[in-house]
This record gives structure tokens, sequence and C-alpha cells, in this order.
């Protein structure tokens, strides 16, 4: 299995190879080279078996010989033995053909626990089998950093080092993010939104003399093996309900399209997905372009699920590479049309993103009133993101195929959010019920790449 850039413009990689990567040299994204597709009897055979095995059947015909069989078996057992449901992704029952697909089991709570967790491990194997040290760098809107601090603390050959917007997460978020006391973890508060931390880390990246001094390695969503570990909760979901023989939908409340387009990879793999709802908070350039063909980033108004303030998806660039016909040079220009301030997607490539994806947008009043309408309804307490998708879902679901909701995070990392909602305070699980106590460690950085190269060439040389 090869990868290749959503631009077109670069080196052709193994999966261990674009795993340790991150971000293609041309500025694209890596893909499989081509999509295996399983089977009807094999997606019906993962009925009833572990989700650890369901992972491994899954991913297994992706990673070539990056490791061995015993060996990725054990690499998955070692992802998810810290999870708090034995299910790992457990299905609930909100109504009559409306499921919730809870993702919020792992150690941070939230379902990036389902990659960090599992890429975490394979990089150990691999840097520890070739003896090679990395400084991983990554952008996060509340969620991806507090997952890859808890999947990199420790580690022997990995400087960590994550960046967030100072004062765009919630108190819960920020705490994972800088109370780990590992000398490898490096919490960095950066002035500016989500998207000026994103630039800074693609910036880096394009910066090849500093990306090759520190071994720059990535973990965002850019990751092809993130995206990887989603696509397997999509089949270990819609198997429950009755795939392949029956078809179901999902609705996934997303900001950077990572999570959707891992449900876009199950689809093409052959898992029976009828429609694929994108749900948006108010910062909705998502749906906006889904709905006109216009892509125009417009600022980012800071909202009670702060995990989707981004107006700068970038994974939607991998959705736009097959939108496109699997042209890099269309998908390079749109995006340099969109470092100019916008583009629009062409026809063509607007009817291919129609036909499997619809959206669906929710504002503030609608977030609080579908966690005060859950909890009275079902006694589920939702997080405001998993309130967006629940929302959404009600809106656009159709009576005959079951619709699957990702429940992204667990209600106890935006209490506030939740308590003004619905009366009801979520306290942390007692494995964290001392968050609020542990001594922070946090460096606040201006928004200029090369204060933030300085510093951490400066952390990694001590």
């Amino acid at each position: 299995m090869k990868y290749i850039s959503t631009r077109g413009r670069a080196p052709t990689l193994s999966f261990e190879e674009a795993m340790l990567t991150g971000l293609a040299r041309d500025g694209g994204l890596y893909l499989p080279e081509s999509i295996p597709v399983m089977a009807a009897d094999d997606i019906r055979a993962l009925e009833g078996v572990s989700y650890e095995e369901a992972a491994f059947r899954v991913m297994r015909p992706y990673i070539g010989d990056a490791f061995t069989d015993d060996e990725f078996r054990g690499i998955i057992a070692r992802a998810y033995e810290g999870f708090g449901h034995a299910a790992r992704a457990p299905l609930k029952q909100l109504d009559s053909g409306h499921f919730l697909l809870e993702l919020f089991h792992g150690p941070t709570l939230a379902f990036k626990d389902f990659a960090m967790q599992l890429i975490g491990q394979m990089f150990e194997f691999s840097l520890k089998r070739s003896g090679s040290r990395v400084s991983i760098v990554g952008a996060t809107s509340g969620d991806t950093g507090s997952a890859a601090i808890e999947a990199f603390r420790g580690l022997d050959a990995v400087d960590v080092f994550i960046l967030y917007p100072h004062g765009r997460v919630s108190e819960v978020q920020r705490r994972q993010m800088t109370t780990p006391g590992e000398s490898n973890v490096h919490a960095l508060a950066i002035d500016g939104h989500f998207d000026d931390a994103q630039a800074r880390v693609k910036d880096m990246f394009n910066d090849f003399e500093f990306r090759d001094g520190v071994r720059l390695a990535g973990v965002n969503s850019i990751n092809w093996a993130r995206v990887l570990a989603q696509v397997v909760y999509y089949f270990t979901s819609a198997v429950s309900l009755g795939a392949p023989d029956r078809k179901v939908s999902f609705t996934v409340p997303t900001g950077n399209f990572g999570d959707v387009f891992a449900g876009y990879i199950a689809k093409r793999m052959g898992l029976p997905i009828d429609r694929l709802v994108v749900a948006t908070n108010q910062n909705d350039i998502l749906h906006r372009c889904l709905s006109t063909g216009d892509y125009r980033p417009d600022g980012v108004a800071p909202s009670i699920s702060p995990s989707m303030d981004i107006q700068v998806s970038s994974n939607f660039e991998r959705a736009l590479f097959y939108a496109y016909g699997q042209d890099g040079n269309a998908v390079g220009q749109v995006m340099d049309e969109l470092k100019a301030g916008g583009f629009t997607v062409s026809q063509g490539a607007l009817e291919a993103l129609r036909e499997t994806f619809d959206s669906g947008r929710c504002d503030e009043d609608q977030t609080r009133a579908a966690i005060r309408e859950t909890w009275g309804a079902s006694g589920e307490l939702l997080c405001p993101h998993s309130a967006v998708g629940v929302h959404v879902a009600e809106a656009q679901r159709d009576a005959h195929v079951p619709m699957i909701t990702l429940a992204t995070a667990h209600p106890a990392k935006f209490p506030a959010a939740v308590e003004e909602a619905s009366g009801i305070h979520p306290p942390l699980p007692a494995r964290m019920a001392d968050l609020y106590e542990r001594d922070e460690r946090v460096t606040r950085v201006e928004n200029d790449l090369s204060a933030i190269e300085t510093l951490i060439k400066e952390r990694i040389a001590h």
C-alpha cells in the first residue's frame, strides 16, 4: 500500500513513512493510492467481535509491511486497554431510529483518543525499532492537544509541542494539556484562534530547514493514521445495527472535517452508509460551502462548542481531492486560492460532494436546547459538540434509515455550558477528580513563526 499527496507533487511513501511524516512536502495531505474494499461477508463477520479485533481487520490492509500481524495486534491492544468502557465505542438509543455513538470513554474523554492512543503506540514502536527521535508539533482547538499529550507523555523518543488558542478552550481541556509533568511535554498558548495555531504548524512543516533540523512529525488530523483509526467505529456501530444488510446514516459534529472524512473512507470501503451529515456550530463554513459551493473564511466567533470554532478545515482538502477526480493540480489551485481569501468549488466537484455529504447548522441557543431536551427525553447528558450533532440529526434523519450521531466528548469537559443548559453539573470521572488541584505548566507564545521555532529548538536542545 503506497500513499500519495492530495497535491500530486510529493514523493510516494509507505504507510510508516506517511505516518511519521504527517504533512506532505508539497503542502498536501497523504491518502492511500487505492482504497481497499471489504466484502459484505467480511463486514458481516465483524458482528460480535471485540473492538480491537474489528480494528485489526479494518485497518490491516492499509499498513503494508510496517508491522507484522502480531505486532499490530499488540499495538491495538495497548492503545485501547486504558478506555473506561469494555465496548470502547458503545451505542446508546436516543429515540426510535436515532442512536448515539459514545466516543468519550478514552483517557482524555474525547473521540480523539481513538486515533491518538493508537498513533502513540505506532510511533513508539517505529521509533524504538529505528533508534530515531522526533519532535511532534500539533495545533488544537481543545481535544487533539490533550489526547496527543496523553499518548506521548514520558516517551523517550518524542518531544511533543501543542499550540492551543489562549483563552479559547475550556478549563478542563486546558488543564489536561498543562498539568502533565513529564519533561517531553510542552503546552504552548498562542495569541489568536485555532486557525492561527494550525497555520503556524503548517508553516513549520513548509520550512524544510527547520522541519528537517528538528525531525518534525505531525499528529493533527493531517496525519493519515489519525483518519484511519477513526474509520473503525463507523464499521462497529453500523454492524451492530444490521450492516451490511441494512443501510445506516451518520451525523458528525465537525470543524476540521477529519472525523466525517473517516466515514467517507468507510463508505468507499463498502460500508452501506446512506448519508454522512456534517453538523456545524455557528462557525458554519462547511455547511455554507456544501450549500453554496463557496468556501470563504469570515472570522471565528467563540462558541460553547469551542473544538468546532474553525474556519480552515484541513481535512476538507482530502474530500476535495476525490471530488475533483483525484486531480492534484486542481486541489493545489483551490488551496492557493484559499490563501488569497477563499475559493468556489466547481459545479462537478460540488455535485460529487453532495452525493455523499449533507450538512446542517446549529446556533448557540439551539445547542443549549438540544442539551436540555435530550436530557429530559432520554437521560443522556450531551456535551455541546454532541448536542450540535443531535440537533442537526433530528432535522435531517430519515425514518426508514437508522441515524447514528457521534458523541465526540464527555459532558464534563464543558461543565459550565452543560450546567447552564441543563441545570446538571457533570462530574469528572473518578480517575480525573483532582484535575483542578494539579499544578499547571504552560508557555504563552505570540503568533509568530520565528518565535515559535526558536522556542522549540531551545526546548529540544535542553
